[in-house]
Formats: C-alpha cells, structure tokens, sequence
C-alpha cells in the first residue's frame, strides 16, 4: 500500500477512492455507500465487507467519490447476523484510522472465517469537515505536526456532541453515526484514535476478559509502549496494562477532568443493543515515559507543579489572543472553527488546574501516571497556541513572530522531554488492526 511506504495519512478522499477501488474489485462481499453529509456538504462514506447474501436486494447507486450527493445506497444488515461498526476520523488531529479501516476492510476480505456470520462496516472519516482543516498528512516532526495542527470544539466533534449538547443540536455526522448504530446493531463497536506523543491503550465500555495479552504482544513486538497510567482513563478499573473499563451509565465518573463525559458519548449507543465498544489508542510518536510502573515519590507535588505551569502556558497564549481578538475573522470559514476551537480549549485549563491542584489529586500514582499528565498539560496549551497562530499568519498579524517561537520552543520542549520517536504508519496502522481483531476474537470466545 503505496500510501502507508511513503509514510503518509491518506486525505478522507483517498480513503473513498481505495475503497470505491475495493468494491469493484469484489463486487459480491464489499460495498461502498454515503451513509450521511457533513455539515460543510462533504460525505461520510461507509465500506461493507460481508457476505453476499447479508446485502439482500441490491442497493441504491452510491456515487462516485469526489462527485455530487447522488442517491443513497439502501441499508443493508442482516437481522440474523452479528455486526461490527469500526469508526475512523472521529478526532480530526488523530489520522491514522483511516488506514486502519482500510487494513482491516482488506484482512476481512481475505480471511473467510470473519466474515462467517458477522457483517463489518468501516466508517471511514466521521469528521470529513475537521479533517480538511487539519493539514499534516505527513508529519516530519511534532512541530509541523503542529503548524497544521486543528481539533474542533467538544461540541463539534461527532461522539462527544451528545454530551455536550441537547439532542436537537446535535451536528449531522453525531445523527449519522447514531443512525448506523441504530441499523446496524453492532454486537462491537470500534473507535480508532490516535495520541500525538506517548503510547497505546484501549478503552471499553464493558470489560471483555483476556484482551490484555494480545494487545501487549502486539505492542511489544512492534515497539510501541503500553501507556499504563493514561490521563484520559484517570480513575478507571483496568484488568490489564493499557486496558482501561470506563464508568457505566448512571455510575460515577471517578478521576474524570474532562467536561466530556463519556456515558453520553456515541460510544454508549451501541448498549441500546447490548454492544460493546472498544476505543483503541496509538501513538504518533512513542514514548517509554508513559510505560513506567515505579511509584511516583510525591504524586500531589507533581501535579500541583504541572498545574501551575498550564496554567502560565494558558496565560501566555490568552495574552496573545487578547490583544488580537479585535482584528481577527470570527466570521470566515477557516479561521473561525480553528478560533472556536482556541477558545473552547483555553476555557477548560483552569477547571484541569483546579483538579490537579486541588484535595482531590491522588496520594499514590504511577511515573507512567504522571507522565502522561505531563504529557496531557503540554498538548493542551501547545494546541491552542498552535491553532491561534495559524490564524494570525494568515491573517498578517504582527504577534504571529513571537507566538511561532513560543510553538517552536514548546515543541521542541515536548520532544526532548518525552524523548520522542516516530512510529511509521504502517506500524501504527498493523497495532490497531491486530487489536481490532483480538477485541472481536476475545468478545466472540465471551458471547458466542
């Protein structure tokens, strides 16, 4: 796969064009359909991979990619079979699981045994609309990673909306990805994400019993760290490094800072049908930092010195906007997602400094812990500086110089900190693909 040697993240159009390529080269197993539209007009694109006979009458002509609305393609899912929906692009920042739908579209499609019985469903770009302002398709280093660096609002992205917002403003890809849970009933639900620095981890909504010794196999034989303390699973029961059990609806969301909480997110839907997801983690770039199971000598120290500088770091990139704010496009198309965006991530520092620096910071924590808190404190004011400074280049304003250095600098900090190496893509890609696969192996051998 010519796109994964070069190294690059395939554009959700090249994503569509191998897939269209996919079904007419196997007709009977594989189709392609336009499962819903994006805000901005763009498609969301669903590859099927099953057997003949679960398609049942032909469908509606999908269109070609690239080219008008066309009609949509009926659905098709048998009643009598299990299915599995695999969601990619979900986080415009986090690319790599396009790739990986594809990977796995193709392993389905050479491998019988998993189709027997099981329809799979690749959705290949949830935020089409983010992932056209995000411009790293091949990233050389963390800070032209971070030159096009864009992730919306909480609000604007498509499994978070629901907990954010009220039902009847949900945005269009949240509707069309809880529409296809609703028809296709998925016994597993699979989220692919991606972390800019770090390692490897999964999420689920219900435990699913012997997953940990593949997913570390895995990890181990592909030289990718396992992040044992992950700040996204903060408080959560994990039966197995890098497996993390999120609260269940109705409980307590322990150890949680995000305003997001994860019981409302498009990952529980799919309990309407006794389903399960699974949210698999990858890393850009890895880091054995976060591998580290030692004790932390003084876990509220840490994060009380962690807090304080998020917070300084927030107030240099607020001052810089503060200043501008007057002279900047709200209004227009680009800059004023990547805007939104700056604000929405500058307002939710000093809600995680207060966590961090209040009573209810942990007396005992892992080195893995705490540095994947670290890790967590320099993304979020870097993303924010990173997104502003777009905007102020592009519009010639005179802060951008400084505010360059201060991404570089930072940056550059965040390397060297975390001793940073790049993960190529197709390792990346293979590491989610076999977790993918174990998820559903070790789900069957529980729930036949």
């Amino acid at each position: 796969m010519t796109l994964l040697r070069d190294m690059c993240y395939p554009t959700p159009l090249e994503l569509a064009l191998a897939a269209r390529a996919l079904a007419d080269a196997h007709p009977a197993l594989a189709r392609l359909r336009r499962a819903g539209t994006s805000r901005g007009g763009r498609p969301l694109w669903l590859l099927s991979v099953q057997s003949p006979a679960a398609y049942g009458p032909e469908p509606g002509q999908a269109p070609e990619p690239g080219q008008g609305p066309g009609p949509y393609a009926a659905p098709y899912a048998a009643a009598a079979q299990r299915n599995v929906l695999v969601v990619a692009g979900a986080h415009a920042n986090e690319p790599v699981g396009g790739p990986t739908a594809l990977a796995l579209a193709r392993r389905v499609l050479d491998t019988p045994d998993l189709r027997a019985g099981c329809g799979w469903h690749f959705l290949l770009c949830a935020d089409p609309d983010g992932a056209a302002l995000h411009h790293t398709p091949h990233p050389h280093s963390i800070l032209d990673y971070h030159r096009g660096f864009f992730r919306p609002p909480g609000p604007e992205q498509p499994e978070w909306a629901p907990s954010l917002l009220p039902p009847d403003r949900l945005p269009p890809e949240t509707l069309a990805l809880t529409a296809l849970i609703d028809e296709l009933r998925p016994v597993l639900q699979v989220s692919l994400h991606a972390t800019d620095l770090g390692g490897s981890w999964v999420q689920l909504t219900r435990d699913i019993p012997g997953l940990a010794e593949p997913f570390a196999k895995s990890a181990a034989e592909l030289r990718i760290p396992v992040e044992t303390g992950a700040s996204d699973a903060a408080g959560w029961p994990s039966p197995g490094p890098g497996i993390f059990v999120m609260p269940a609806p109705g409980g307590d969301a322990a150890g949680v800072f995000h305003p997001e909480d994860t019981r409302l997110s498009t990952w529980y839907h799919a309990h309407a049908y006794d389903g399960t997801t699974a949210i698999v983690e990858v890393p850009m770039w890895a880091s054995d930092l976060v591998d580290d199971p030692a004790p932390h000598p003084d876990p509220r120290r840490a994060l009380r010195a962690l807090a304080r500088r998020l917070t300084e770091d927030a107030e240099q990139v607020a001052r810089v906007l503060a200043g501008a704010r007057t002279e900047l496009p709200y209004g227009d198309p680009v800059s004023g997602p990547l805007l939104r965006a700056v604000d929405w991530t500058l307002a939710l520092i000093p809600r995680i400094a207060a966590e961090w620096s209040g009573g209810s910071a942990p007396t005992e924590a892992t080195a893995a812990y705490i540095g994947s808190i670290d890790a967590f404190a320099r993304r979020l004011a870097l993303r924010a500086a990173a997104m502003l400074l777009r905007v102020l280049r592009a519009a010639g304003h005179p802060a951008a110089g400084s505010l360059d250095r201060l991404v570089t600098l930072w940056c550059e900090a965040f390397a060297a900190r975390f001793q940073a190496r790049w993960v190529p893509v197709a390792t990346q890609v293979e590491h989610q693909t076999r977790t993918v696969l174990a998820t559903y192996e070790r789900l069957l051998a529980v729930s036949p």
